[in-house]
């Protein structure tokens, strides 16, 4: 038999406690684990339960345990189950290890007196049995003849059950008299305040259990098996049933914990118009979509854990595997391709500010299986689905939500909090199923608009845009889909631009290492846009420094930025957990908000202020708005430079004296000094001695002369692939010796293969991470700087190949597991092989 065979009702109560974060399973033992027998010591447990149980054990945040009647040692004996279960004897009057209570000497005599009088009890009276534990006794009754039973739990009721300190429970066919006052309920509560169990999970078929079950509420599951009056919400048969309950529990559990085929980062393809960004699997599904925005919460986040954080899936009904996914050619328009199917996405970037807008095509010969399953708020609100004309509508939600779905049947299903709605759908060759998702109205109407125009219209807003572009030698293909990634993250409404269109995807697969990066670095931006500006685009660029001088228009000075913000330019609230969600492949915590925004990083100055020199070369002038600017963070370098800071890595340790911080200090200085001499403005006469101050701090300070290197801060030995910078930014010239056995112990020390890992120290943080792009972009730049273009070539080569199909790079790439890793897809990532091939461009072998 199969878990099917389970209530449905039963089941949804089940998929709902499996997703808990941390489950305590708990069960009785006769009756439950074991089938009733004539003979109590020939009780054994069902071989399925026992392994269930055993597996449950030993998965994260997850607790099993049996409470029993049975005497400690006796059920340990007779159960012979695994060690990772938890054994509670006696109706919870005996723990074992770690929860053994001690008797005091009153108890103890209080025993002795039990034992006393109860023998007489039952002296002469057949098939009544006595059964000593160290906290309790119990009367047996069930293979004595009926009357006699019968007399002999009367006198116990009417005699030692009245006594002064003792606790009674009655079972089938048994009563127990304990010397402490507890039951299974009390053990019950004992067991979940021990291990923190967020939700409780417990199954029993006798009186005794009842306790147990009493003690539940809100998200806990109690299970009676067999007949009989019941506080438990479900009733399954028999022993049977309960090995199948804990292996559909087991089933869940695991697949909301680990992941159910998390697919490879790097193979996930981005959606995106002028204001939103959605994440498509390479073989279909909406599996990350946020509204009202990228940093809102996310409406579908199957991405980080499981189909129960919503997805809108199409496949086709006979299975079969995807051919492959493509970009259309100068677009974000992504097709998804079987042999007689085709689905075509993308984002429409003509709608109204509020709205989100994504297209479905699906077009073919092939019937096909379509699954919408809303989540809005990380699946923290319950979702109604309707049927309406010409679609459906989200209901039970802030933000408003349709699908408009002409000529669909949907089949409405709910498992208990959600509606997932189900369609079989079977387009025709002059007739495809066109699907679109409004999110911000439940208007269902057609559009003013035919599908075909406004998937023509989506492609010429990114094609006319890439046509404009101004693209390398090298790697042409993929610098322009870098180059198309990065406008996809950028928002033209405000701005503002995102480090990263997701949150906490792994820098460490089970790690703990999930940053939200769904926001608006002012380094990272800076840095983004200015790659944009090399290849001919600068209205990126101009709206970020738009959206930049508002947020500088809310404070005293640039000292008092933070270093990141949300894309309308607010400051980011409280970095926050989302419990309910396992995360991608069971990398927990999933993380809304980030802590780094109330460091001090002041090596955000030095990016601002090269965007600005990169900007006014394009434009041929130095808008006033923006000198101005670079003179204010001049000034607060001036002030501040010789801080401690958190660097470019945002390090939950102390600040030290970071070298790349301090370049960066210097970088603002000297950019400010030739940009005010180029464009004829007045310079503050401070300033150039300030620039050789810094200069000359950091190559005093900065230089080790154990490690013969620039090291990560004034304070240390260990490096950093940031102070690379010393050479890059030019503060000393690429063939000074220093920079070129920096270059050389960097490579020795935090290369590996194809990547190249920021630093090897301890942050702080347990677990590991991969090798950033970045960080080998870097690299590249200084063997170009160094003369060694050979290993560039290879280096780079190496960063082309970690592409995924689509040419999409996340943050990271492990090179041992041959993994990618991280935040998808990371502007880091793209501007760094941008910049790597123009320079390989400009540098032929």
């Amino acid at each position: 038999m199969t878990a099917e065979a389970l209530p449905a009702e039963l089941r949804r109560a089940i998929v709902q406690i499996a997703r808990t974060p941390r489950l305590l399973v708990a069960c009785d033992y006769d009756g439950t684990l074991a089938p009733i027998t004539a003979n109590p010591d020939e009780a054994r447990p069902l071989p399925e339960s026992v392994g269930a149980l055993r597996s449950l054990a030993g998965l994260h945040e997850t607790t099993t345990a049996v409470i029993s009647g049975r005497a400690l040692r006796d059920l340990a004996t007779l159960s012979r189950l695994p060690a990772e279960v938890n054994l509670v004897g006696s109706h919870g009057s005996e723990f074992d290890i770690g929860f053994i209570h001690a008797l005091d000497a009153k108890a103890r005599e209080l025993h002795r007196r039990l034992e006393a009088e109860l023998e007489q009890l039952v002296l002469d009276v057949p098939g009544v049995s006595l059964e000593v534990k160290p906290a309790s006794i119990a009367v047996h009754v069930r293979r004595a003849e009926h009357e006699a039973g019968r007399r002999v739990l009367a006198s116990v009721h009417n005699g030692p059950s009245t006594w002064e300190g003792v606790s009674t429970t009655d079972g089938k066919e048994v009563v127990e008299l304990a010397v402490v006052q507890t039951d299974k309920g009390h053990a019950l509560d004992i067991l979940r305040h021990q291990v923190g169990a967020t939700a409780a999970i417990f199954l029993g078929d006798d009186v005794t259990d009842e306790k147990a079950f009493a003690r539940l509420s809100g998200p806990d599951l109690g299970i009676k098996v067999g007949d009989g009056e019941t506080l438990a919400q479900y009733r399954v048969p028999d022993t049977v049933d309960v090995a199948m309950v804990l292996a559909f529990l087991l089933e869940e559990r695991r697949n909301w914990l680990y992941g159910e085929s998390a697919p490879p980062i790097e193979r996930l393809s981005m959606l995106a118009n002028e204001r939103s960004v959605a994440l498509l699997t390479p073989d279909a599904k909406l599996t990350w979509l946020c509204h009202p925005g990228p940093d809102a919460p996310a409406v579908f986040a199957d991405l980080l854990g499981s189909e129960s954080a919503g997805h809108f899936s199409i496949k086709p009904h006979r299975n079969g595997l995807p051919l492959g996914q493509r970009y259309l050619p100068n677009t974000m328009t992504v097709e998804t391709r079987w042999s007689r199917l085709l689905v075509t996405d993308y984002l429409e970037p003509e709608s109204a500010p509020h709205r989100t807008d994504l297209v479905r095509v699906i077009s073919g010969e092939a019937a096909a299986d379509v699954v919408f399953a809303p989540r809005p708020e990380f699946g923290g609100v319950p979702v109604t689905l309707t049927k309406v004309d010409g679609g459906l509508r989200v209901l039970g939600t802030s933000e408003p939500f349709a699908l408009r779905s002409p000529g669909v049947e949907w089949t409405i299903t709910s498992d208990g909090l959600h509606d997932t709605a189900t369609a079989l759908v079977q387009p025709t060759a002059d007739a495809p199923v066109v699907l679109e998702l409004r999110c911000g109205t439940r208007d269902t109407r057609p559009h003013e608009l035919s599908e075909v125009e406004r998937r023509d219209r989506a492609g010429r807003y990114w094609s006319d845009w890439a046509t404009k572009l101004r693209l390398p030698s090298v790697q042409t293909d993929l610098v322009l889909r870098s180059a198309l990634t990065l406008r996809g993250l950028c928002n033209t409404d405000s701005g503002g631009v995102l480090a990263a269109a997701t949150s906490s995807l792994p820098e460490e697969i089970g790690g703990v290492r999930n940053w939200d990066y769904r926001y608006c670095w002012i380094r990272d931006a800076a840095m983004t846009v200015r790659e944009l500006v090399h290849l001919g685009s600068i209205e990126e660029a101009e709206g970020y420094l738009r959206w930049l001088h508002g947020v500088l228009s809310t404070l005293a000075g640039p000292e008092r930025l933070h270093p990141l913000y949300t894309l309308s330019g607010s400051v980011i609230g409280a970095e926050a957990v989302i419990e309910s969600l396992p995360g991608y492949s069971g990398s927990r915590p999933v993380r809304v908000g980030n802590l780094a925004n109330h460091q001090v990083q002041l090596d955000v100055f030095g990016p601002v202020v090269e965007l600005v020199g990169t900007l006014a070369e394009a434009r041929g002038e130095l808008r006033d708005e923006d000198w101005q600017m670079v003179r204010a963070m001049a000034e607060a370098v001036t002030r501040r430079w010789n801080e401690a800071d958190h660097g470019i890595w945002e390090e939950r340790h102390v600040p030290r004296h970071r070298v790349y911080s301090r370049v960066m200090c210097w970088v603002t200085i000297d950019r400010a000094v030739k940009l005010g001499e180029k464009y004829g403005r007045g310079i503050p006469g401070g300033w150039p001695a300030l620039r050789d101050q810094i200069a000359a701090d950091v190559l005093e300070h900065g230089w080790n002369d154990e490690v013969q290197a620039f090291t990560t801060a004034y304070d240390g030995t260990d490096l950093d692939a940031a102070s690379l910078f010393v050479g890059l930014t030019g503060l000393i010239d690429p063939s000074d010796q220093r920079f070129q056995q920096t270059v050389t112990a960097i490579e020795a020390e935090l290369r590996s293969g194809s990547t190249v890992y920021r630093y090897r120290r301890d942050d702080g943080l347990p677990g590991g991470e991969g090798g950033f792009h970045i960080c080998a972009a870097w690299l590249i730049e200084a063997y170009l700087l160094t003369g060694r273009r050979t290993e560039a070539q290879e280096l780079f080569d190496q960063i082309v190949a970690a592409a995924g199909p689509t040419g999409l790079l996340p943050e990271q790439y492990d090179p041992i597991a041959e993994r990618s890793l991280g935040n998808h897809p990371q502007a880091y990532s793209h501007l760094g092989l941008i910049r790597c091939a123009n320079l390989l461009a400009e540098h032929p072998a």
